[in-house]
Parts: C-alpha cells; structure tokens; sequence
C-alpha cells in the first residue's frame, strides 16, 4: 500500500473554522516528474514561432474568463480580499495576459546588424523551464506576471504558489494549462520544502519569485546553489511624501487611504509611512480620519460595502496588533480607523481594527518594519532634506510617492528617493501600468515585473557573428581582433 501524500489545507480568514480547500502536497518524486514533464515540453514549445505562441495564449486567456465569478469567491474565501478586490485582481491578471501576447512578437524580434565590423545577429532565447514561486497577497496577478511573459518568450512554467492561497492559483493555472500543449504549463503544491526541491532542481533553469524576505533568502540559497537565475520582488516598506504645496482634495484623501489599506494592506507596495510637512499634520490627520470614514468598512469580504476584510493568519493578526501596542507603549497616539459592517463577526476570523498611529518614534517597530496589515505611521517633518533622508533610510526600496502641486518639483524629489518605483500623486495600485516596468532595489529584490523589461527577463541573449576579416571578401585580419594580430608570440 502507497504512502498517502501530505496537504495543504486552508481555512476562511473571515470565518477560521471553514475549510476553503485541500490539495495534495507534491514530494520530490512528484517535483521531479514535473521538472521531467517541462523539460520536455519546452523542447517542442520554444520552436513554435512566436506569433503562435502569443495566439495560444490568448485563446486560453479568453477561456478562463469564463470562470472568473467562481474563481473570485474561491479567490476571496482562500485570502480574505473582498469580492470587488478578488473580481479586480481577475480582471487584471487577463490583461497581464493579453498585453504580453501582443508585445512580444515586438520586443522577441531578431535584432542586429550589418556594417564594416561584421554581421550580426542577435536573438532572444528562452531559458527552459521556469519555477515561479507565488504569495497568497495576489495569487493570481503575481503568477501571471511570471507565466504570461515566460510562456510567450518560449518556456514552460511550474506554479509553486502559497499554502495560503492553493485552490484558486490551481484552478486559474489548469483552466489556463488546458488550452494549452500538454505540459507546457502546470501547477505544484507544498510548503518550503517542496519550494527549495523545485528551485535547486537541475532542470528548471530560471526562478522567479515574490513574496517575504525569509522565503526569498530561503528560495535564493537553493536556486545559488545549482547557479540558477532569479527574478525576486520582495517586500518593501514604502514612504509617501507630501510637500509642502500638496494640494489634497477628498478624493485624493480617499486614494490615499486605500493605498496604505487595500487588502487590508498586505501589498508589498503599499503605502507604509506618511510623511508630513509639520504645520499640515494637524490638518492632515483630521482630513485622514474623514476619509478613513467614508472608505473603510470592516466585515466578511464576501458582504456587499466591505472594504477591508481580515488579514491572512492569526500570526499575522497577532504580529500588527503587538506593532500597535508598541507604538502606544512608546508614547504614540493610535487613531482606530472606518467602521464596522453591521453584520460583521470580528471574532470569527482574523480581523484587526484599522487604525492610523500617530508621533511614533523614527525608530519604532511600526516605522522601521514592514506592517504589512492595516496600520500605517504619520510622521511630522520640517525640511526636504530631512524627510528625503528619512524616507530613504532603511534596507528596503521597492516603492515611493511624492505628492505635489508642480509635477516638475515631484519629479525633481522623486528621482532622489531610493526605490524601484516612484509614484507621482498617488500610490499602490491606482498608479500602475503594465508598459512601466516595477521591481525594487537595495534588499527589496532584483529584476523587473511589467512592461518590456518583464518580458525579456525571460529570455537571454545569443548572439551570432560574422567578422568583417572572415567573410567573403574580407581582408583576414579583424582590427579589433583580441589579442591583437600583430603581437609576437614569446620566445
């Protein structure tokens, strides 16, 4: 009788005692026949021309639409993000989709040249097959981020996504791999161990990842340990500055919240630190709270007018609740934010109050930490040169915002912070595109997601070469030779 196979079980962040889905865990015998799989499809898939690649992938585009009602509730059930969020995330991962179909037969074109040097050309290949590690915060966007680039550039791909968000990466990727040739795309599930099997594993030849510093450490030791390539976007901690002539109307102060809350604010790029010229904070804060008001609703995601629902585990509730009283330790004034749903059960799921803390110390954990949960700092300051130092202070860089009335003035400030991403007059989400290419730098991660960049990480440079001196009539000595074709050899 065979072992039976491990795991993963999930339950509802809103409601801790439902079982959302159970799927099997995938040991190394089962990584390695899916590595073997891939390995295999990718010797047929990378011939097939490109334009056929890019049509192939939106017919499958076009299928799974079918399926986004079901997959949104799965979607928000498994995470906790509320129904118009998870309806949003589908949407846009379609578009991640299509986008990339119609820019790669532009930016994989043949490229090179013909002059007096020599002829060259220059191709884009693909690496082989792809390991693509996912967090549960934006399953579905951030696999396919990694999957529609790789797949058009020609090779296959392995979904590892998170414990937290199993069922819905793996019916999005089945949906997806059924309209595609067999193999080419597919999905495994497991914790860290099951990670660390499938990115050291001989035959996948290029890993992306997103998620946390810890797993991202983790996932770059495996992967260095075969050479393996890495694309990584980890976390970041990212500051928001208003200068002095910031001109906030509701609105602005209604996208501004949602860009610290968003998901309960368990974004990577969300907004994380407020900073305030002095003599506005007052103001500001007032005006905070107002818009706090009219946008936040905590309750059940699935509940129509809820804004905010819970935060993923009981370890995440219990780590942003400890930052909270910290920052009331250490003398900060903490300003509980929105309202709740009338039919909302906070006890029945991992719910945290929403609040806004205020005079925190430079140094308190809430500042120097990723919250990463529905909590942000406002902090005071008199000068740009002291808040460009403050927001640039810290090992993270993956975004930043500069609010300002004279965008020559916001992007004169916005060149000097140290992120990957700055965003002009807003933050998060609302400030996106897929031609703009996003990734952070310091210890938030190298390589880029979005735009053309997004694509060509998938793909590595070959080069074929013709010297003038060796062609048909050449005159047999290349001037630009190494060594040089008059250097006399020692005697």
């Amino acid at each position: 009788m065979s072992a039976r196979r491990a795991e993963i079980v999930r339950e509802n962040p809103a409601r801790h005692r439902e079982i959302v889905s159970r799927v099997p865990a995938a040991d190394a015998a089962s990584v390695d026949a899916a590595a073997r799989r891939a390995h295999d499809a990718w010797r047929h898939w990378r011939l097939v021309p490109v334009a056929d690649r890019c049509a192939a992938l939106r017919r499958a585009a076009d299928a799974v639409e079918a399926e986004h009602q079901a997959l949104a509730v799965l979607l928000s059930r498994e995470t906790g993000k509320v129904l118009a969020d998870a309806h949003g995330e589908l949407g846009f991962a379609a578009a991640v989709l299509r986008w990339y179909a119609d820019r790669a037969p532009v930016v994989l074109a043949d490229a090179g040249r013909d002059d007096v040097e020599g002829r060259l050309l220059l191709r884009r290949a693909p690496f082989g097959v792809v390991a693509a590690v996912t967090p549960w915060n934006a399953p579905v966007v951030l696999a396919a981020l990694k999957v529609a680039p790789a797949l058009v550039a020609g090779n296959t791909v392995l979904v590892k996504p998170s414990p937290l968000a199993p069922a819905v990466v793996d019916g999005w990727v089945a949906s997806l791999a059924s309209h595609l040739p067999a193999h080419v795309l597919g999905v495994l599930h497991g914790g860290a161990d099951t990670t660390a099997c499938l990115v050291s594993h001989p035959l996948v030849a290029k890993v992306a990842f997103t998620g946390g510093d810890a797993a991202g450490r983790a996932v770059g030791r495996a992967a260095g340990g075969a050479l393996t390539p890495t694309l990584m976007e980890l976390g970041g901690n990212d500051p928001v500055v208003l200068l002095d002539d910031a001109a906030l109307a509701p609105a602005d102060f209604n996208r501004l919240v949602m860009a610290s809350f968003a998901t309960s604010g368990q974004v990577c790029m969300a907004a994380k630190r407020l900073y305030v010229p002095r003599a506005r904070l007052a103001e500001f804060t007032a005006a905070y709270v107002d818009a706090a008001r009219r946008t936040l609703v905590l309750g059940d995601p699935l509940t129509a007018g809820v804004t905010l629902g819970p935060v993923a585990t009981a370890a995440a509730r219990d780590r942003i609740e400890s930052l909270v009283r910290d920052a009331r330790r250490g003398g900060a004034e903490v300003l509980p934010l929105g309202r709740v749903h009338p039919d909302a059960d906070p006890d029945a799921g991992y719910f945290v109050t929403p609040t806004l803390v205020s005079g925190a110390g430079e140094r308190a954990p809430v500042v120097v930490e990723e919250q990463f949960g529905p909590t942000v700092p406002v902090l005071a300051y008199d000068g740009e040169e002291e808040v460009l130092a403050r927001a640039n202070a810290g090992e993270l860089g993956l975004g930043a915002s500069v609010w300002s009335a004279d965008e020559e003035r916001a992007f004169a400030f916005g060149r000097r912070l140290e992120a990957g991403f700055v965003f002009v007059n807003t933050h998060n989400r609302t400030g996106l595109s897929l031609s703009v290419p996003f990734g952070g730098v310091k210890r938030s991660g190298h390589g880029r997601e979005y735009g053309d960049e997004g694509l060509v990480e998938y793909t590595r440079t070959c080069a074929v070469y013709a010297a003038a001196a060796f062609r048909p009539g050449g005159c047999g000595a290349p001037a630009n030779a190494y060594p040089p074709t008059s250097a006399t050899p020692a005697g």
